[in-house]
């Protein structure tokens, strides 16, 4: 085995230690790790298995039989898991034979007695060795870059849950998204479940625009100010977004309040019309107070709340010619003529919104980040967990965002009621021009609808995620609908003629 990771050296007191290092490593591997566990009878190889079983199905009652006998034992989790012991392997070539390859190829084989089977065992693997050592086992762990990367992260941040007067806290995954953000589900001995927010810094990308990344360009939160600031100005002005327990700035981990685990969908995965109403109306709550643009985080930092402006709207809506078409016509580009007259319509478009109502928009306001709160009332029955890439911008995006949410077909007539709906709050306020935000919707819809138009096919030929590209009929047919506003004609008819949606659309 090669490796250029310097190796990792923990000292565990006690048998509690040795199960929260096989959670943590539950949280580090993937599918294609290959962990490899040795160590003398009784180091407590088993044990840490066990543990880190037990945590990827979220089980603490699960059966872990030794796999002494069997050679190997199969789980079907989250990540499927192979557990190997090869104390009594005859000879290293009979691990073909267990399905070691395959069972390597879709999931996490733990491997103990590796030595047994050396020659066999992948050049990438983590090797992990208990020793005893006084009271307690000394864990020594050499792996890889990448695979060192991960295990230290979530080192990092069971220290930062350490330092945060949680050492014991029993972690487990709970989701990740589209992003590079993952989220925690803490479990600390108060009883109180948390969540933990895993946002790591990551390098500058490459210049896409006038020499600047892509997130700068099109105001993506690069770190934990933004949320912080949002999650702080939104609570104190009445709506329901989670206390901050804890939060490193630094390196991108926060603790903060769980607002629930119920959603606005039904267990078939429909939208259900009173949440979606609700939420709507919290939209409208929303859109009628002040936010400040410039928010103080910390005595040391001010967030500035980005406007949503002509350069962020275009970059996004490039993403139709950037992916969308090429992948439409097999590869094939766009032409320079096609490029600037979709450019050009744009320009025009965003022209017509320099009348439009302005204030916060969440910019991601639909079902994934949207939490019912039962037992709460008014607006905060509503909670809102993804607002980091909050801006400044024409109030009708959001609209959109959850009238025609992304991943779940809103129905014409619920899609007709949440629009009433939100209108009628709306009149009621006073001083509200509906026709103009009418026209700022169908525009704002238009834009959103093309960036997710382009940014599945991203997501599935640059970043290995086609999952997202059974969204695609959806999003053609929500931005048809917002096609359909006569503003719009110049961008219909030139959709029509690519190809994008049809006439009849």
């Amino acid at each position: 085995m090669t490796t250029s990771a310097p190796v990792i050296s923990l000292f565990l007191e006690d048998e509690a230690a040795t199960d929260r290092l096989g959670e943590d490593l539950a949280l580090a591997l993937k599918a294609g790790d290959c962990l490899a566990l040795s160590g003398d009878l009784g180091a407590g190889k088993s044990s840490l298995s066990r543990a880190l079983i037990r945590a990827i199905a979220d089980d603490a009652e699960l059966e872990v039989p030794s796999p002494t006998f069997t050679l190997v034992q199969s789980y079907e989790l989250r990540i499927p898991v192979a557990h190997f012991d090869l104390y009594r392997l005859g000879d290293a070539a009979e691990l073909t034979e267990l399905g070691f390859d395959e069972a390597l190829q879709s999931g996490i084989c733990l491997v103990e007695w590796p030595e047994m089977a050396e020659s066999e065992l992948p050049d990438d693997r983590i090797v992990l060795t208990l020793t005893h050592e006084g009271t307690g086992r000394r864990a020594t762990i050499a792996a890889p870059e990448k695979q060192a990367a991960r295990i230290n992260r979530v080192l990092a941040i069971r220290a930062f849950l350490s330092a945060a007067g949680y050492p014991r806290a029993k972690r487990r995954f709970l989701t990740g998204d589209a992003s590079l953000r993952a989220y925690e589900a803490i479990y600390p001995d108060d009883g109180v479940r948390r969540i933990l927010m895993d946002w790591p810094p990551l390098p500058e990308g490459p210049p896409v625009l006038d020499g600047k990344p892509y997130p700068k360009v099109a105001h993506i939160a690069e770190n934990a100010y933004p949320f912080v600031a949002i999650a702080d100005v939104l609570r104190e002005r009445g709506f329901a977004t989670p206390l901050i327990d804890e939060v490193d700035y630094e390196q991108g981990i926060l603790l903060i309040e769980d607002l629930g685990s119920d959603g606005v969908l039904d267990e078939s995965g429909r939208p259900i019309a009173e949440r979606y109403l609700e939420s709507v109306a919290c939209l409208a709550a929303l859109h009628a107070q002040a936010i400040p643009q410039d928010i103080r985080v910390t005595d040391a930092h001010v967030h500035h709340i980005p406007d949503f402006d002509r350069t962020a709207m275009k970059m996004e809506v490039r993403l139709v010619l950037d992916w969308h078409l090429p992948w439409k016509r097999d590869g094939a580009p766009v032409t320079d003529a096609e490029r600037n007259e979709y450019l050009a319509i744009w320009d025009a478009l965003i022209d017509q919104l320099d009348a439009a109502e302005k204030n916060l928009l969440l910019r991601d306001f639909h079902s994934p980040n949207i939490i019912w709160r039962e037992g709460e009332t008014g607006v905060r029955r509503v909670g809102l967990i993804d607002f980091q890439d909050a801006m400044i911008g024409p109030t009708a995006y959001d609209l959109a965002s959850i009238a025609q949410d992304a991943r779940v077909t809103i129905e014409p007539d619920l899609f007709a009621r949440l629009m009433e709906h939100y209108l009628s709050l709306r009149r009621a306020q006073g001083g509200f021009d509906e026709a103009g935000f009418l026209k700022s919707w169908a525009i704002m819809s238009a834009q959103r609808n093309c960036k997710l138009a382009g940014l599945w096919v991203r997501l599935m030929r640059r970043d290995g995620k086609p999952g997202y590209m059974k969204h695609m009929p959806r999003t053609l047919s929500y931005l048809s609908v917002a096609l359909q506003h006569e503003t719009l004609a110049p961008l219909r008819a030139w959709c029509v003629r690519t190809g994008i949606v049809t006439s009849e659309s």
